[in-house]
This record gives C-alpha cells, structure tokens and sequence, in this order.
C-alpha cells in the first residue's frame, strides 16, 4: 500500500505500477519485517571503514537480504540522512530535539546530567554515548526494563523490528498540540526500553532522530549500493532518483525492474533546482563569463517555494521539501483550476509570498498561515509567481530555459497567479541596479539564471546563482553555548547570544554555529570552559563576556526569545576581543533596523 500525498491522489498513487513504494506499514499479508539489530550491525561495519568499496560491499550485501519492500524504502531512506521519504503528507518531521532525546534517556537509566555528560564529551554523540554507557555497566540496570515487559506489551515480541521503529518515528511525528512533549516522551521511552539489551540499537535509533548517522555514507554510496545489489547502472540510479526525490523509493523500484518508470509526472513531486550564491554583483557576473553575456535576472521573493501539478482537472502543490501543502493554499489550487491552462497536465515552479496588493508582507505570516488546519477571513493573503515550467503535457526539463520560459509566458494566467519578474541583464551594473529595485520593493534579492541551462532537479549548480546582503551587523554577548556534533565533537561551537536592554538587562536575539576558523572554535572552547557558570551537559550557561560581531538577513518578531525579535539566518563575522560586554549593542538598535526593513516580520 502507499501512503497517499492526498485524498485525490490516493487511486493513482496506489496503483504505481504494482510496486509497494509505502512507508506506511502493518498490513496484514507482507513478509515478515527484518530485525533492526541487523541495521544497526551493518551500519556499524559500514562505519568501521574507511574503504569507499568496503562501504559499498557491507551495504549491497545487506540490502539484498530484506525481502520486505516496505523495509527498503525504509532502510534507504534512513541511510540518505532523512527518517521519511520526500512527498509524504500525512507525516512531515518528528520534531524530537536533542534536549528530549538526553533527559529521556538520562530519566530511563536513572542517571544524572553529569554522567552522561562524561560519556558524550568523551563521543561526541548522544548514540555513542549511550552505548559506552550501557557496555561500560552491568546488566542489572538494564534487565529491568525487560521485567517489565515494555517491549512485549508495545509490539508483541521483544525483537524489534524495523517496521517497529518506523511505526514509532511515525507517532512521534502526528503527536502535537497540548502535551505534546510528553506524549513524544512516552513514546520514546518505551522504543528506547525495547533496545537497551542491544546497545547497538539504542545508538542508532538516537542517531537516525538526530540526523546524524556519521558513518560516512552519503547518498551517492547508496546509490553506488543500489546499483551493485540489483545489477543497475549507477547513472540509472542516480538519474531515477534525481527524478523521484525518494532514494527509498528508487531502491524499491529498481529491485523489480522498474527504473524506467521514473519519469517526471504530475502529481508526483521532484527535488527542486536550486541556486549558488554570489557576495557582489560582478562575482555572480563573472560567474557567467562576463563579456556582455546575456543573462535573466528575477527577484528573489521571501516566501514558500512551491511546484504546482495540474492534472485531468485535479490541482497539487508540494512545498520545498516535496510535503503536499495544497490544503493551505486553497486559493492558489482555484484559480489554477479555473485557468484555460487546466485543459493542459502542467508542472509549474515558483514562490508562493505572503501580499497585499502586489505588496509583499512578512514571512511569518505565511508561517502561520502553514500551522493552521483550517483557514479564516483573517489569513493572509497570498500570490504565487511562477518562474518555471517544468511539464506541458510532457517533461520539460531537458529543455533550455529560455524555451520553458516561453512556453510558460504563453500560458493565460491571472489574478493570485502572476508571472515572476524576469529580464535580460548583460552587465554587473544592471544586476547591481535590479538588485536594488528588488530590494526597494521588499523583496529579498536577485537570482541570475543561464538562459541555456535544463532544469537539474535536486542540483545546485552555477546555472543558477542568487545575490542576497546583508543587514548591518550587531556587536553581541554570548550567554549560552552548546558542544557541537559531528565533526565539531568535543568543542563548543553553538553560541546564543544577547543585547542590552534599557535596564541593562541581556536579552537574548539569536544563536550562530558558523563563521569562525577551526582553530577558533578550539580557542573558544577553552575559553567558555573556564567562564562556565553551570553545566548542563551538552549545554552550558556562562558568564557573558565574550562579544561577537553578527551577520543577518533579516530581524523578526519571535516569542522563542526573551527579547521578542530573532535573527534570520545569523553568522559570525568575527570575534570582538577589542570589546567588553559593556559595548555590545541594545534592543533600541534591533527595534531600529526591525522598523527600517521593508517587510517587517
């Protein structure tokens, strides 16, 4: 079965040519799931490798042992860095941070912040740590979770399986609302209790929930794995899963011989093409050739990037991370369908913006429009700009831009629906003067794209090249810091910082983690060390002393800090040393570059 993206699509997805591509589990009938303890041993070899080939060989071995189609999609899907496959509706995230993953695992073993602490300093990683911990004690502890018979009770075996741990990561992820957090707590615990006796298991499922498996094995060795295991190409992976969007799904159709089925279609989302960035207007220039190129310049609008499908009648949208989000545009899907371009199975890119007669409004409002299960007088208004055609009765992808874009302009669109601002530029003068048109405007920059360039779905190349800046900067006190992951293990390397008040009081506006050198960031570590005012493990308070200067895109209104406004997307210039505390900017400057944006959020 297939878990449909919507009720009007639910037919036609279940009937993909009679493959079982779902990640929505349990039906009575299918082979028996595989044990999870067996994902997780390979994923150990894989990760005792460094050997690309090795890596490949322990994955192509493994994957060709699970006969359950419902388990590939799975165990793929996972391997890629993500725990649901793109285009799911009903399931989006399972917003589980790593502040649960930690108390819950600390309340489970009944152990102190402070010894867990130990374990993850040493790893670098929640996983890690809790391994060591459970290999480094006795089993008494941990012999009375079986006692209790949680596992049992929950899945009707102690073995857990991996259709077990989807189907968990699947009630993490619908459990919202009021007590939320403790539902996901519950939950947790009793997955947690059922792995324990394998320690392996515990590691990886905190892995899988924290994005970060850290085994070395990107995408494209799953690809290469794919291809070894079912006898295929690699190019006819890679193109198949460039189209799809779901490397699961893929996997799945390849066992059966079906890779030529992989086409672009509507109603059947795929990864969006994506752009480089440039710092100046003759950097993206010269990116080009230069020479008096020619090239289409376009704003770069602050809102819900979208692809709309049109097909015999029926209207879906499908947001950046291919959720089907038409339920929340309603208007756009009318209008769509009322249009003379409806007599055409059509696959349309562009931006969905919050606006007000041709005005853009803040992002935020289009926030909270996507929170809300049904729409009211009060929502915002909306306008999408279309700047692509992917499909016209046929794939387009293939074509030149300036072919789709012809295509596209010849279509009779109208009133929420409005063609995106696309023009000829041949100099960085140009692009620089647009630039700033856009910007006046409210939007939130410039996008330049090669005219002779095909749409490349999931790639981000330099066909395509955007042109954003900055705000003025802000000087900044860390108050908070947090060690990092990954290869930022075992060094501080998240700070949350803080402005003044006119009571003198810290009031925190932000949290950055990139910016600095390497040697930096070891350098800050020990200095934070050493002002730490409390330990909380993986996070720590401490004395507000050390100023940075702060890059941003954007201020906006926020209640997840005390200080009512946040940075959008903030980085660190650099480290103010020749600065104390008391020279660290104030919440009269952020109100003041707040009220000085065009769109205030």
């Amino acid at each position: 079965m297939y878990l449909a993206k919507a009720d009007s699509t639910k037919n036609r997805e279940r009937t993909f040519s009679g493959i079982e591509a779902s990640q929505d589990l349990g039906e009575p009938g299918i082979v028996e799931s595989s044990e999870f303890i067996d994902f997780a041993r390979t994923c150990e070899n894989i990760r005792s490798t460094r050997s690309k080939l090795q890596k490949v060989e322990f994955l192509s071995r493994y994957l060709l042992t699970l006969l359950c189609d419902a388990d590939l999609n799975i165990v793929c899907t996972f391997l890629s860095g993500r725990i649901f496959q793109l285009g799911s509706a009903s399931i989006n995230e399972v917003n589980v941070g790593y502040s649960l993953l930690w108390s819950t695992f600390a309340n489970l073993l009944g152990i102190d912040d402070c010894v867990l602490s130990k374990y993850y300093l040493k790893h670098g990683d929640l996983g890690s740590a809790i391994e060591d911990f459970l290999s480094s004690h006795d089993s008494t502890k941990i012999d009375r979770f079986s006692e209790v018979g949680v596992a049992t009770k929950l899945f009707g075996s102690p073995s857990l399986k991996i259709q077990d741990v989807f189907n968990s990561f699947k009630e993490l992820a619908r459990s919202t609302g009021k007590r939320s957090t403790e539902k996901k707590r519950q939950i947790l615990t009793r997955l947690f209790s059922s792995s324990i006796k394998e320690t392996g298991q515990a590691k990886y499922l905190i892995r899988i929930l924290s994005g970060e498996m850290r085994i070395g094995l990107v995408e494209g060795l799953v690809e290469e794995s794919l291809a070894r295991a079912f006898q295929k190409t690699l190019q006819e992976i890679r193109t198949a899963n460039l189209v799809m969007g779901s490397i699961g799904l893929v996997a799945v159709m390849a066992k059966h011989d079906r890779l030529e089925e992989a086409k672009l279609e509507p109603m059947r989302p795929t990864n969006f093409m994506l752009a480089e960035t440039a710092e100046t207007a003759q950097e993206l220039y010269d990116k080009f050739g230069g020479d008096s190129r020619v090239v289409i310049s376009e704003y770069k609008y602050d809102g819900v990037r979208a692809q709309v499908h049109l097909a015999a009648g029926r209207v879906a949208i499908f947001s950046r991370n291919l959720e089907d989000v038409t339920r929340y545009f309603p208007e756009i899907e009318s209008e769509i369908r009322k249009s003379t371009a409806s007599v055409h199975d059509l696959i349309l890119d562009g931006e969905i913006i919050a606006s007000n007669d041709g005005s853009p409004l803040p992002f935020q409002l289009l926030q909270r429009r996507l929170r809300k299960l049904e729409l009211s007088d009060s929502d915002v208004p909306v306008r999408y700009f279309v700047s692509d055609l992917l499909y016209f009765d046929r794939p387009l992808i293939d074509q030149k831009l300036s072919v789709r874009i012809k295509i596209l302009r010849s279509l009779e669109l109208g009133g929420r629906i409005a063609f995106s601002s696309q023009r000829p530029v041949s100099s960085s003068e140009e692009i620089a003067s647009i630039f700033q048109e856009s910007k006046s405007l409210g939007f939130e920059g410039l996008v330049v794209k090669d005219p002779d360039s095909a749409y490349t779905p999931g790639r981000r190349g330099a066909s395509w090249i955007k042109l954003k800046k900055e705000l003025d900067t802000l000087d900044v006190v860390i108050v908070a810091a947090e060690y990092g992951h990954g290869k930022r293990a075992g060094v501080i390397s998240d700070y949350t910082f803080a402005v003044r008040d006119e009571a003198e009081n810290l009031k925190v506006v932000g949290k950055a983690y990139s910016g600095l050198t390497d040697a930096e960031i070891r350098e800050m570590t020990e200095t934070l060390k050493e002002i730490t005012l409390k330990d909380h493990g993986y996070r720590m308070s401490v004395k507000p002393q050390i100023v940075l200067e702060v890059a941003f895109d954007a201020i906006q209104r926020s209640d997840r800090h005390d200080s009512g406004y946040a940075l959008r997307f903030p980085r660190i210039r650099r480290i103010r040393k020749d600065k104390s505390i008391f020279d660290i900017d104030t919440m009269e400057k952020v109100k003041r570059i707040y009220e000085s944006q065009k769109v205030r959020a």
